[in-house]
């Protein structure tokens, strides 16, 4: 079993599945909208949720991100989407080579908030927010650092 990132977008997940199947080279993409099913004649969804993602996912280097839209029938049960610092997505590889392209990828249309660099945790460390407004960690050595500190500590 393995725990899956799993972003909702406010009616651009299909814009937001190409940019990162681009950006992190996936190596397998998969979406289903919600016109992809027979509809329930007593409960018709609006014509402009029809084309809306229900489901999707990309892998990418080991690693899976899920992805869909937020209706807007629904947002009174759900909620507003709302972007905030509360979720992130941390991408933990040894290849910096290819830590440094997914880096230089999402950050088109996004913002650096700190450069790729050498840190005391980290031999390639830095943080962006993407032009969807989702927060990425990039890390080489996550788990020898926590394993160092925690060591260290017994």
């Amino acid at each position: 079993m393995s725990a899956i990132v799993y972003v909702n977008f406010d009616g651009n997940a299909e814009e937001a599945i190409e940019f990162y199947s681009e950006a992190l080279n996936a190596s397998k993409v998969k979406k289903v909208k919600f016109k992809d099913f027979p509809q329930d004649p007593n409960f018709p969804m609006p014509e402009n949720e029809l084309n809306m993602i229900m489901e999707s996912s990309i892998e990418f280097a080991g690693c899976k991100i899920m992805m869909s839209d937020l209706l807007p029938s629904m947002k009174s049960v759900t909620g507003e989407l709302v972007k905030g610092s509360n979720v992130l997505i941390s991408l933990v590889m040894d290849d910096k080579n290819l830590l440094e392209q997914y880096f230089k990828n999402l950050s088109k249309g996004g913002i650096v908030i700190m450069p790729l660099s050498e840190t005391p945790w980290s031999s390639c460390f830095g943080m962006l927010v993407d032009q969807f407004g989702l927060t990425w960690k990039f890390n080489r050595d996550a788990d020898q650092f926590l394993d160092s500190v925690i060591a260290n500590k017994q």
